[in-house]
């Protein structure tokens, strides 16, 4: 299918690997000019390196943490005018909710709400004027359902999907949809616990790894980022322009429910 989407600008943050990897990926299949956000520097500009030389599109480097108000600067200041937003952030580490003070809780919050309203103030007006703009939030399925021990990115993304909800209504006739991604169970670093930078991980640690964890997942495996990917690309494309305020679990079915 073509998206139609191919020349159009996107941002997407935290895609040095993982799941915003796996979006910057499909959306640069579909012909987008992609500007990365990473903080480790050498990892963003490896993932840079094989995307150029698998599409041939054009792709620029900011690294450093998309919270820190001057990192976002430099990436509106490389991309004034974008055409689609994919808000993405690391979420907060398990801990249980007493050990949390409130230095860590403002520092969870500022990194999966706030900073993606900053950038959505940025860029939706320019959106709205130019008739066009896809903005996605990769959230979790921790805010449909809860998962002790994450609490805190539970809340952090759950009052971002509320205060978007009704920003999204306001913004649908002019051609911009605002939607979010609820990853479940998906086979990315997060998934690994605790490991080196870098390190690879033993085969059959691996396989024993994913078994255990996709015992519970209805598809019986884990999902991947080159298949979450392909979702937001879909999300971003001319063909989603009906598609606003919508959460979209990608979980294999794990999150039972009818409704």
């Amino acid at each position: 299918m073509d998206l139609g989407i191919r020349g159009k600008k996107a941002i997407v943050c935290a895609s040095s690997r993982g799941l915003g990897k796996g979006c910057a990926i499909a959306l640069a299949e579909a012909g987008c000019e992609l500007f990365l956000n990473g903080r480790d520097a050498g990892a963003l500009s490896r993932t840079a390196t094989e995307i150029r030389q698998r599409f041939g599109v054009t792709v620029t480097e900011i690294a450093g943490d998309v919270s820190d108000p001057e990192v976002q600067k430099a990436l509106l200041a490389a991309c004034p005018s974008p055409d689609i937003l994919v808000n993405n952030n690391g979420g907060p580490p398990y801990r249980d909710f007493r050990e949390l003070d409130r230095a860590k809780i403002l520092e969870g919050v500022t990194n999966n709400m706030v900073t993606p309203i900053e950038l959505i103030k940025a860029v939706i007006d320019g959106m709205a004027e130019r008739g066009f703009g896809r903005i996605i939030n990769i959230t979790s399925l921790s805010v449909y359902t809860p998962i002790p021990g994450l609490d805190l990115s539970s809340g952090a993304r759950a009052g971002l999907t509320a205060f978007l909800a009704g920003v999204a209504r306001t913004v649908a006739n002019r051609n911009v949809t605002i939607n979010n991604m609820l990853p479940g169970k998906l086979d990315t670093d997060r998934l690994r616990g605790p490991h080196e930078p870098g390190s690879v991980e033993d085969p059959v640690q691996g396989a024993a790894r994913r078994a255990r964890l996709s015992a519970e997942v209805p598809a019986g495996r884990l999902g991947t980022p080159e298949e979450f990917g392909q979702i937001c690309a879909f999300l971003c494309s001319v063909h989603a322009g009906y598609m606003t305020g919508q959460n979209i679990p990608v979980d294999g079915g794990l999150y039972v429910s009818s409704f």
